[in-house]
This record gives C-alpha cells, structure tokens and sequence, in this order.
C-alpha cells in the first residue's frame, strides 16, 4: 500500500508551498475547473495544511463558475472558460467568498475530446489574484500538447502549486 496518494514530485511541491505560506502567515485557496481539486488534494496531502488552506471551490461547469465565483456571464460567453479573463475572475471571486490572502485559478482543455483550433487539447489558463494588491492581473496560458489527459492535469497540478509559492 502506497503511503502517498499523489506522486512524489507534486507531494515534494505541496509540502512547499504549505511550508512556506505556514512561515509567511499567509492562506491560500484554489478555483480549480480541469484539475478537479488535485491541487486542494495535493495539500491536505500535508500534515498542517489546515493552517494554509482556506478551502477549494472545484467549479467545473460554466454555471458553477458563475454561481459559485460570480463569474459574469458576458465573461464565459466572449472570451470561453478557458480564458485568462475567466480565470481572472475565478480567482477574483475565490477570494471574494473567502478569507484567504492569495487564490489561484486554473481552467483547461484536458482532452481528449474539446479542443478548438484557438484552443487545443492540453491550453490551460492560470490565474493568481492577492488580498489587497494594487498591482496588474496575473495570468498565464500554457500549452502542454496532447501529452494525455492525466500529464495534462499533472502539470497543470504543479503549476497551480507554483503559483501558490510566496
């Protein structure tokens, strides 16, 4: 029986970022579309994690984005829910709904099936809003390939992990 349920390098990434956000007395919480809630996985994976996380809101459809997150309507339908202006505003509203100094959004085409010619298979968009900042919106969009569903949600794993590091 493995004593771990996730792999060692996104364990080894988690007890990280609760370490460092645990030092900085900062707590974190995710809006997490394509991952499905690895990465809120990922850190109560770690003993302590209950001091860092605040808690994961796994927003799946477009519906839940905007009953959830209130994400505008006007957002999903001009730009998609894989935009860096929904994932924008997943993680506005996840810190909106929450206590937490820092959220991370993340949305994506795992595949195999959904993908666009603007937005293939393996386009995931990340988004990274703080408590209080003054400063620009931060996002990103990457694209893994068709590298496989699961390596696509892995990476996007990690990078949202990233992300969470002070």
């Amino acid at each position: 029986m493995a004593d771990a349920l996730l792999p060692p390098d996104i364990g080894d990434l988690a007890k990280k970022v609760v370490t460092a956000n645990s030092a900085a007395s900062r707590t974190v919480t995710l809006a997490e579309s394509c991952t499905g809630g690895l990465v809120a996985a990922a850190l109560t994976e770690v003993p302590g994690s209950s001091a860092v996380l605040d808690r994961g809101f796994v927003t799946y459809s477009n519906e839940a984005k905007m009953e959830m997150l209130d994400v505008p309507s006007d957002i999903i339908e001009t730009f998609g829910a894989v935009s860096i202006a929904c994932v924008w505003a997943m993680a506005q509203g996840a810190l909106e709904k929450s206590g937490a100094d820092v959220a991370v959004a993340i949305s994506g085409v795992a595949g195999p099936g959904g993908g666009t010619p603007t937005k293939p298979v393996g386009t995931v968009v990340f988004a990274r809003a703080i408590r209080n900042s003054t400063g620009e919106p931060e996002g990103e969009l990457k694209s893994f390939g068709e590298i496989g569903r699961a390596e696509i949600r892995r990476q996007a794993t990690i990078c949202a992990l990233e992300l969470l590091l002070p």
